[in-house]
């Protein structure tokens, strides 16, 4: 009876394993280089996006900023991000989509759509 229980144990601990092994990574994890078409011109930026779906917005225009309410179902990203727009404060909030290594999308803002494009790193 033992070597049955210890052999149930080590056969559902492969399983387990084998199941973590076959997990497919979140298509939004990794550096992206980003643009982001502002009304007054291109601005490049990059998106830091780590497994626990935290990450940062980082633009020589505006700094570093914290990524929240990031989330990810199928191919579909939303995220939100706070930055300050030359001593202005706005709240900008990303919908879009990731083909492989490309993202596409707008930030939803208080002037309107802004587009944003861009490519894993």
């Amino acid at each position: 009876m033992k070597r049955i229980s210890m052999a149930s144990i080590i056969v559902a601990a492969t399983l387990f394993l084998a199941a973590c092994a076959s997990t497919p990574p979140n298509p939004f994890v990794g550096m992206w280089d980003v643009s982001i078409e502002t009304p007054v011109g291109a601005m490049v930026a990059t998106l830091d996006i780590q497994p626990d779906l935290s990450g940062t917005l980082s633009s020589g225009d505006l700094g570093s900023a914290a990524l929240s309410d990031i989330s990810v179902v199928d191919n579909a990203v939303t995220f939100a991000t706070t930055v300050d727009a030359q001593g202005q404060t706005l709240t900008l909030r990303f919908a879009g989509t990731i083909a492989g290594n490309e993202l596409a999308g707008n930030f939803d803002t208080d002037f309107g759509a802004i587009p944003v494009t861009g490519t894993r790193q």
